[in-house]
């Protein structure tokens, strides 16, 4: 049972594989036991990439939601993006970091922004085709998913992705940010390990193709 799911690491994330003829039912409890058992290739904020077309919508979606209940993302894409750190000043002039393939985007109807008043707990899951405003925290394991802008009245540790359409105008803020890992568009950042904290309000914004992170006032 140990080699039905096969695990390659890469810089972005995590690719699995499966064993010849294996099923879901399978797959499901080999991945299961090696998350329980605290496998040290899952940790919270990793992207686990899937191969696409393997298992119906509904399997992937049980998966999904197994994976995010331990603090990671899920994709199907195998093209891997490179992890640029957040910026926090002016970013050196580096190679361009490669780009999620994302459908064409289409004209979408302007929704009402989401209003949460309450924090997002670790395990939690917030999903908007619009922006949101969240009155509270965002702790870590718990992510935010939006299909506009994202303002974070507290501290955010958790993983947020905003413009999940390819919106590269769209921006993260909140009075603290200190996320696990941030997605605006298709460009993906994870905050260091020795960042510091900054004790006012940030926003986060792509310019030059990379995610930069700058002060504002509130």
């Amino acid at each position: 049972m140990s080699d039905i799911v096969k695990i390659r690491g890469l810089k972005s994330g995590l690719q699995l594989s499966f064993a010849k003829g294996a099923n879901f039912e399978d797959v499901q409890a080999n991945i299961l036991n090696k998350l329980e058992m605290g496998s040290n290739f899952f940790i919270r904020g990793t992207t686990v990439f899937m191969p696409k077309g393997y298992f119906t919508e509904e399997q992937n979606e049980t998966l999904r939601r197994m994976f995010h209940r331990h603090g990671m993302l899920f994709s199907y894409d195998y093209k891997q993006p490179n992890f640029s750190a957040p910026v926090r000043e002016k970013p050196v002039e580096v190679e361009q970091p490669a780009k999620f393939e994302q459908p064409q985007q289409v004209e979408r109807k302007a929704s009402p922004m989401l209003v949460i008043n309450k924090t997002i707990r670790g395990g939690q899951e917030v999903r908007s085709e619009s922006s949101v405003l969240i009155c509270g925290n965002v702790n870590p394991g718990a992510q935010v998913i939006s299909g506009g802008s994202v303002d974070i009245r507290g501290t955010c540790r958790g993983i947020v992705h905003a413009g999940i359409y390819g919106d590269e105008t769209a921006f993260v803020v909140a009075d603290k940010l200190m996320p696990m890992q941030i997605r605006i568009a298709n460009i993906i950042a994870r905050s260091p390990d020795n960042a510091k904290e900054v004790n006012m309000a940030e926003r986060a914004s792509i310019k030059n193709g990379y995610i930069v992170f700058e002060p504002i006032m509130r």
